[in-house]
């Protein structure tokens, strides 16, 4: 049984059992290292985060096993070291520091490049095209040949799980291999505030600025929206944006949304961030959903019957990255128990995770999330106003209670004040037709049903 894919397909397992955050934080450079008779022995990069997941998630994690391989009875947690090619040796570092004292070591740990912090794992080979995410694609291409001149900033947004990461970091890769010399830097943006809270408790603000302002050529930040509301971060990201385009450097820069609707976002950050190119992903479409697949299947070598990858594809709508876990689950699933790949295998594997989002959402959490898009309170939703900042957002709640939910209009009406069954009726009809013709709307649609699921 290949450990890679049976850990892969339990991260995609646990991820729907957690934020977004919490799961970068302490599942990220994690790895399953061995397999001792019923115990899995995991590796992680320190001892805070082994701490952290024994004693908080070593059940979510044991569970995610077990659905896979029901054998498993114990999850071991093993810090693994850096590889040993990997190492440098004070030997090697004085030797680079004669030849020149300009040139820095770097290692790659777990694919990522400590110079750059770019994940190798992240190329255009494996990133699928399509109409959701061309434009944005597109932009990238553009940019790798006309650094700090042709897109600048470049801002792209989308929904969680839709390939923003992936999309960027791509972008940073193909920029190290065909411009060496230039210095690329990439961060995420809760980790850019914490180097900055860092420095200023250390007293060494000077070193901080001297590593975004001044040895930089290519900076990518990712979820810049974590920044809203950090009002030292967002001063000296405003300052180290200017200091760097007024250099001509290039700045990539992704969000969950469009700068517009990041709320206490400052005004002149807001309007730095809208003064480039801004693109969306938008969800991926049903043809999209399977060509991830078979590449996937491609990548893993591995026959898949069409009927499987249809399955998947139709069943997982809302994220990439769920798509991609649905599938290791399956395949993992197979290998393990050696049973053939059949349309009712893939049913019963992932009937969990399929039922898992619908079986926990209810209409307060899908009014609450309209509610916090659009800023208003929920009882406004509820009350009989019909000014338009509250009619509007009432009528895309009352879209989504029945898309999303399937309820039914009289029912609907009675969770949003007691209104007639028609005035329900008219308002699915009205932004059904809307969404087809604003990309807008469709994208703010799309932006909201992710904070619902991902909640």
């Amino acid at each position: 049984m290949d450990l890679s894919n049976l850990w892969q397909a339990a991260l995609g397992e646990i991820e729907l059992n957690l934020s977004r955050a919490a799961f970068a934080t302490w599942f990220s450079g994690t790895t399953i290292l061995s397999q001792e008779k019923r115990t899995i022995i995991i590796g992680v990069p320190d001892n805070f985060k082994k701490t952290w997941l024994e004693k908080k998630y070593y059940k979510i994690i044991l569970k995610a096993l077990r659905d896979i391989n029901p054998k498993i009875s114990q999850v071991q947690f093993q810090i693994s070291k850096v590889n040993e090619k990997n190492k440098t040796t004070k030997k090697d570092k004085k030797e680079v520091k004669k030849i020149n004292p300009k040139i820095t070591t770097r290692s790659i740990f777990n694919g990522v490049d400590s110079e750059t912090n770019l994940n190798a794992r992240y190329q255009f080979e494996n990133f699928v095209v399509g109409s959701f995410n061309e434009l944005a694609h597109a932009a990238c291409q553009a940019i790798i040949n006309n650094l700090g001149t042709l897109y600048n900033p470049f801002f792209v947004y989308g929904g969680v799980g839709l390939g923003k990461t992936h999309l960027i970091q791509a972008t940073g890769n193909i920029i190290a291999k065909k411009h060496p010399k230039k210095r690329i830097k990439y961060v995420t943006a809760d980790k850019f505030s914490n180097q900055l809270v860092s420095a200023l408790q250390r007293g060494t603000i000077n070193q901080f600025k001297d590593i975004y302002r001044d040895n930089v050529d290519v900076l990518i930040i990712d979820d810049v929206q974590f920044i809203s509301g950090r009002e030292k971060t967002q001063i000296e990201f405003f300052h180290t944006f200017n200091a760097l385009y007024e250099k001509n450097k290039q700045i990539i820069i992704s969000s969950d949304r469009p700068p517009k609707a990041i709320s206490t976002l400052e005004e002149r950050l807001r309007s730095r961030l809208e003064g480039g190119m801004v693109a969306d992903i938008s969800l991926p479409d049903l043809e999209t959903r399977i060509a991830i697949l078979k590449k996937k299947a491609e990548q893993k070598n591995i026959i898949i019957p069409e009927e499987i990858i249809e399955y998947i594809a139709q069943s997982i709508k809302q994220n990439i990255r769920e798509l991609e876990g649905a599938f290791n689950k399956v395949i993992a699933s197979h290998q393990l128990n050696n049973i053939p790949l059949t349309k009712d295998f893939a049913k019963k594997t992932l009937i969990k995770s399929i039922n898992i989002r619908q079986k926990n959402i209810t209409p307060k959490q899908v009014i609450q999330a309209v509610a916090n898009f659009y800023e208003v309170k929920v009882n406004d939703l509820i009350k009989k106003s019909r000014r338009k900042e509250i009619a509007w957002p009432r009528q895309i709640a009352m879209y989504l209670l029945r898309e999303e939910l399937n309820i039914s209009f009289p029912t609907i009406g009675e969770k949003l004040g007691g209104r007639d069954h028609t005035t329900v009726m008219y308002a699915h009809e009205k932004i059904s037709q809307e969404i087809q013709n604003s990309d807008s709307l469709r994208q703010e649609v799309d932006f909201i049903k992710e904070k619902i699921y991902n909640k």
